[in-house]
């Protein structure tokens, strides 16, 4: 179910911006300026592209708070610190593998035991 409601999200997303994008520049930004005569006033209607875009806002909104509730119901189960164990000391080193004494770095040159990084 997760899924599916996380495509209709990044669905939605996708058409928010293209229905943004193909509304026509009122020329100010956030609704500021235009002309004396050309403003819109808190009566004039509602162009079909502001309806939708208000409608793909919502619809944006209510999955997304639809996605929120989701994640902190799976993640109820405590914190990641919480799943974090002390292991002892000695149970780490019994986990690496035997080499019989042999070393991880390439040969050098010269038939020494490693390469190591001079500090030069």
């Amino acid at each position: 179910m997760e899924n599916v409601i996380l495509i209709v999200h990044l669905l939605l997303a996708l058409s928010l911006i293209g229905v943004v994008l193909m509304q026509r520049s009122e020329g100010g930004g956030l609704g500021i300026g235009g002309g004396g005569g050309g403003m819109m006033t808190g009566r004039s209607a509602a162009t079909a592209l502001g309806k939708v875009t208000w409608g793909l806002a919502v619809a944006f909104i209510i999955t997304s708070i639809a996605l929120t509730i989701m994640a902190a119901r799976d993640s109820a189960s405590g914190s990641v610190l919480d799943r974090i164990t002390d292991t002892p000391a000695g149970a780490a080193s019994d986990a690496l593998p035997d080499l019989g004494g042999e070393s991880l770095l390439p040969p050098g040159a010269d038939g020494s035991d490693g390469l190591l990084p001079a500090a030069d």
